[in-house]
């Protein structure tokens, strides 16, 4: 862990600082700063008390000593105000068609500017495009990862590895809704209509949009149609169409690839991500 957080760029501590105001009275909360460096990174509560990255982490130490899952990146975002890792499991892809895998990942955040509290969440990265995905098979099973963690789980290693049984089972499960998308194929009329419904302009007529959003549309309709989702068993199914404004997201949806990151995990684009799967499936459903 220690390794890993070096690595990252994320071996830093938080303190806390009392505010005052310009004349010198007291504000009933306190900025959070970096030690290395006095940046601040927020404001909170009176309370508030930081998690450093190294006891953040930690949550992953009993699983890489059973030997379940390898760190594989980390870093800030925001200046530091939000801290990630990903974790991979070391189980197998899993294959939505030939030569089209996704990978399993669990990621773990922390926020030092009072937005979020720590969190863990399982999160399918396509590795033709390495796309963040939605986790599917449940809603409340893809939010968190509900696990408490103790130093006696070092020593348990069977449970740690039925924990991880349980959060294999579930990527497989969602392969299969994955699997599906790209067993069904769209026509083009209903994949514009798609596109225009997650762009929120479906009832708007295609001469009457504006040149920003009609240019998105191309684009992502472009993307759908584009290389990537251009394998056999991938074209023209609705896994492609799916991925291909997945790929938006991921890729052009945001000022910079920061605000993109934070937006697919923690804001409006993962929820844009969560209602682009679950209309591909209605449709998919529908055929």
């Amino acid at each position: 862990i220690s390794e890993a957080i070096e690595k990252s760029g994320l071996d830093w501590e938080v303190g806390v600082k009392d505010l005052v105001t310009k004349d010198g009275y007291d504000v009933p909360a306190k900025a959070t700063y970096r030690k290395s460096d006095n940046s601040i990174l927020g404001v909170v509560g009176p309370r508030y008390v930081p998690l450093q990255n190294k006891d953040a982490f930690e949550w992953f130490q009993p699983f890489v000593d059973a030997g379940e899952c390898s760190l594989h990146t980390g870093g800030s975002l925001s200046g530091g105000q939000k801290v990630w890792a990903l974790a991979q499991l070391n189980r197998d892809p899993s294959e939505i068609v030939k030569g089209d895998e996704v990978q399993k990942f669990i990621l773990l955040s922390n926020s030092h500017d009072g937005t979020t509290a720590i969190r863990v969440g399982y999160t399918p990265i396509r590795v033709v495009c390495v796309n963040t995905l939605a986790f599917a098979h449940s809603h409340k099973q893809s939010n968190l990862l509900r696990i408490r963690h103790t130093k006696s789980a070092q020593a348990n290693l069977d449970n740690v590895r039925d924990i991880m049984d349980n959060i294999n089972a579930q990527f497989e499960a969602t392969a299969e809704q994955f699997r599906f998308l790209a067993s069904r194929d769209f026509n083009q009329a209903d994949v514009r209509k798609y596109v225009k419904m997650l762009l929120n302009v479906d009832k708007t007529a295609d001469e009457d949009l504006k040149t920003r959003t009609k240019n998105v549309l191309d684009d992502v309709l472009a993307t759908i149609h584009g290389p990537k989702q251009d394998m056999p068993g991938v074209r023209g199914t609705w896994w492609a169409a799916y991925n291909g404004f997945n790929e938006y997201l991921n890729y052009k949806k945001g000022r910079n690839e920061n605000n993109r990151m934070e937006s697919l995990w923690f804001g409006q684009n993962g929820t844009a991500n969560n209602r682009a799967l679950a209309l591909a499936t209605e449709y998919a459903s529908s055929l």
